[in-house]
């Protein structure tokens, strides 16, 4: 056919595609390990829109905080995290942190059951490999487990998957900071977990936006405040694919609104929209 909508095939099968045929550009979606296999293979003709370990910080300005719990539930737990643009680390000021934040989080995280369908199998995460990441932050002085950080009771989901309950644990920011320990703190969990930690000043905020900056994968982010000089420094300092910003702020929005990552990499690709198609293509 002079064309192909739709080819369904693995990976290698893909690639011997992409080599061997004249393709003058590929745009991928996937992980940020193929992405870069794929950017070599094919000498840099690939746009990418690939993984992301995506930040939210919530400022000092508190109100409306049974929607903003609800908001991080979803953007960590929904679909339990298998999405590129799920929350995988929140930084929380601690007036927040005073007003419950966590507390209602944590109640509606621990509500999500196999029964009513708001946990499912994680496909790419293995339960052992899960716990083990998350037993290795618990290492970490001053570490605590949120919620969660159990297998699921009375499931029969396979071994090769994981069948894990939405999981937090918390880390001092001091400690995540430290070259031991910011690489384990920051890998991407594709599966419901995510890292909390909790700052109070503005040289606190500014060890935040060193640690948002020192993060790889620039895809999706959130600064959860209506407080414009606090949201300016935030969005004047990280670069991302997308950033939401205010009080209902979020990391998910998939894929409409979405100028998708990584940011600040010319490979960088749109996903979703006339503008973005047409800007890639």
């Amino acid at each position: 056919p002079a064309d192909v909508d739709f080819l369904n095939g693995r990976g290698p099968v893909a690639q011997e595609l992409i080599l061997n045929v004249p393709v003058r550009l590929t745009q991928f979606t996937g992980s940020s390990r193929v992405a870069e296999l794929l950017s070599k293979l094919s000498h840099g003709k690939v746009r990418v829109e690939d993984a992301g370990f995506d930040w939210k910080i919530i400022g000092p300005d508190v109100a409306n905080v049974d929607y903003v719990a609800w908001q991080c539930d979803q953007d960590a737990y929904a679909f339990s995290g298998q999405k590129c643009s799920a929350q995988s680390i929140m930084f929380v000021h601690r007036n927040w942190e005073k007003a419950g934040l966590l507390d209602k989080i944590k109640a509606n995280a621990t509500a999500r059951t196999l029964d009513n369908l708001t946990i499912a199998p994680v496909l790419t995460v293995t339960t052992e490999d899960f716990l083990r990441h998350t037993n290795r932050l618990l290492s970490i002085p001053g570490a605590k487990l949120l919620f969660g950080g159990k297998e699921l009771e009375s499931h029969n989901i396979p071994e090769k998957y994981g069948a894990i309950e939405p999981t937090a644990v918390y880390v001092p920011l001091e400690e995540m900071m430290k070259p031991d320990h910011f690489e384990v703190c920051t890998t991407e969990i594709f599966a419901p977990f995510q890292v909390v930690t909790v700052f109070d000043d503005d040289d606190a905020l500014d060890l935040v936006l060193t640690a948002c900056e020192k993060m790889s994968h620039h895809l999706t982010a959130a600064v959860v405040s209506n407080d414009v000089d606090f949201q300016t420094k935030v969005l004047a300092s990280t670069v991302n694919g997308t950033t939401y910003a205010g009080r209902r702020a979020r990391t998910t929005g998939a894929p409409q609104n979405h100028w998708f990552g990584p940011a600040g990499d010319p490979r960088g690709a749109g996903i979703g929209t006339p503008e973005a198609i047409q800007l890639v293509w």
